[in-house]
């Protein structure tokens, strides 16, 4: 029994070409088995080959895209639950090792409610699609005034590295944001005078969320729907503390009024060895 190639071993565009040409060899008078054993495959797809050809045209040759649809990694019923849990709870009333959400966090949870265990950075892209971004407010800060932003990088910031690194602390930038479900992200093409309409629920709700990065992109946040105060920013930062792990905590904050209070100021002089606030100039 003669032995063919396996085609699959062959690129999309080479097993394109070899099926193409065995076809235009049959049909340029050699038989069948001929260009079976000219091409090294068998005779039954040189067969098959022809067939399609000649009921779909030489284009129905070409190879199609490798892989098949993506399944949905986690249903939308497991998607809703799992923001309300991250939205309504802390890690560690889930039964969780962790006091802030994290990615690591986050894909706990997912592998607790669904079962799936989804890469750190697939949970990143599932944090991206729910609008949980991490904020640099360093970015922004270069917006409003770059001298003074510029200023602050060079003189001031070199001092917070070199006080994390002697310390063996962490450096975080803290921000805070809302998330609004009468958000809109995007444009839509529509003729000169006519406005896109975006059918959507009339009811409104939103959460607001605080977070701290690290320069290495490590992202620490939690979730409230209250307004911003001292209770949650106090809140936050105890629980940044034991997030850390023993490291010193160096948080870089911007001008908030609820960053500068005087309770805030306090506690945080009463912890000066666990954690020390700096603020962001930028105007």
């Amino acid at each position: 029994m003669r032995v063919t190639r396996d085609l699959r071993e062959q690129s999309p565009k080479q097993q394109e070409e070899i099926r193409r040409r065995a076809v235009e060899a049959v049909n340029s008078g050699q038989s069948q088995t001929e260009v079976a054993r000219l091409f090294d495959v068998s005779r039954t797809s040189v067969c098959k080959w022809v067939n399609k050809a000649k009921r779909k045209g030489i284009k129905s040759l070409v190879s199609k895209p490798r892989g098949g649809k993506k399944k949905r990694l986690i249903s939308k019923l497991q998607e809703g639950k799992i923001l309300n849990l991250v939205r309504d709870k802390h890690p560690e009333q889930l039964d969780l090792p962790f006091v802030l959400w994290t990615r690591e966090a986050v894909q706990a949870l997912i592998k607790k409610v669904s079962g799936v265990q989804l890469a750190t950075r697939t949970v990143g892209e599932y944090l991206k699609r729910w609008q949980f971004t991490p904020q640099k407010p360093l970015k922004r800060a270069y917006e409003q005034d770059r001298a003074t932003a510029k200023e602050w990088v060079e003189s001031v910031y070199p001092e917070i590295q070199k006080k994390a690194k002697t310390e063996d602390g962490i450096i975080y930038w803290e921000d805070e944001m809302g998330l609004r479900s009468m958000h809109y992200a995007g444009r839509s093409y529509s003729p000169k005078g006519k406005t896109p309409v975006i059918r959507m629920s009339g009811k409104r709700f939103g959460v607001n969320m605080i977070s701290a990065i690290s320069n290495s992109g490590k992202l620490a946040f939690s979730l409230y729907e209250v307004r911003f105060t001292t209770v949650v920013f106090l809140n936050f930062l105890k629980r940044l503390i034991q997030h850390s792990n023993g490291r010193k905590v160096f948080l870089i904050v911007d001008g908030h009024p609820v960053h500068r209070a005087k309770v805030i100021q306090a506690w945080l002089k009463e912890n000066k060895f666990a954690i020390t606030s700096v603020r962001l100039k930028t105007q």
